[in-house]
């Protein structure tokens, strides 16, 4: 029986081989190939945001399925479930008062799912949860969040509370994904449908990021005029590439651990 490698596998094992900046280069062309992909083929670039909530909405059916059938949440950081739910209550109440359309049923439904995420773990599984090693510090992420709000927020003219909630929950949405990969830092082993799950995070950002990205290629920039003046514009479009980039990482080693694995056919002949 002789394993014969693919094409695919061949290719992996390269960029595998190549520097840390050459490998990066490499990230940055992909991305660019895919957002030049994306814009042939999808002619409503509203539909990416719509796709990118969905597929979150999907990472969150993956945890349910995790909680209700294994009946575990390792591997689950409850902070991560945490933020999210702030970040998606406080967008819910920005969708509410300042523009009710298509994101608020999603983001509803969203919410609705990660509460129950975070009741299975506080109440129902808690015995599995791994406290000691969620260990990441909320404060870091949430009070940085609240003053970067204060300061660089929406020139609208909506009230000013509004104005800083929309800029909190965009902050914490950037960053809300970090105590779940300090958990699995922690742990150095990543249950499959914790993967999964983080994956769907990860590729909801990409898809989240070139919604704007595009909408402001499309708009030769006006959107950003649209969105005010001064820095939060540039804010807005930063926030979704951090986020993006955050998880390109964990998404990298997704694919290439899935690729590796089915990279090797065997020759019964």
């Amino acid at each position: 029986m002789r394993a014969s490698k693919r094409p695919l596998g061949v290719v992996m094992a390269w960029v595998r081989r190549q520097p840390p900046k050459v490998k990066a280069f490499l990230a940055v062309v992909t991305g660019m190939a895919a957002l030049v992909f994306i814009r042939f083929i999808v002619h409503d670039h509203d539909n990416l945001f719509v796709a990118a909530e969905a597929v979150h909405a999907l990472g969150i059916a993956v945890l349910i399925y995790k909680l209700t059938k294994e009946r575990t949440c390792a591997g689950l950081s409850l902070k991560t479930q945490d933020l999210t739910a702030l970040f998606l209550a406080v967008r819910l109440y920005c969708s509410f008062v300042m523009e009710y359309d298509i994101h608020t049923v999603l983001d509803t439904a969203t919410l609705v799912a990660t509460l129950f995420v975070i009741y299975m773990i506080r109440f129902k599984l808690r015995s599995t949860y791994m406290v000691d090693k969620d260990n990441f510090a909320l404060y870091y992420v949430v009070i940085p969040c609240a003053v970067l709000a204060l300061v660089v927020h929406p020139s609208t003219s909506h009230n000013i509370a509004n104005r800083f909630s929309w800029a909190f929950c965009v902050y914490l949405e950037a960053v809300s994904v970090l105590p779940q990969l300090r958990l699995m830092q922690n742990t150095k082993i990543v249950e499959p449908f914790t993967a999964h799950y983080v994956f769907a995070l990860g590729v909801a950002r990409f898809l989240s990021c070139a919604h704007w990205v595009l909408q402001v290629l499309d708009t030769r920039g006006r959107l950003l005029t649209a969105l005010g003046y001064g820095l939060w514009p540039s804010m807005v479009l930063l926030s979704e590439i951090v986020q993006t980039f955050i998880l390109a990482d964990f998404c990298y080693y997704y694919v290439k651990r899935r690729l590796v694995t089915a990279a090797y056919v065997y020759d019964l002949t």
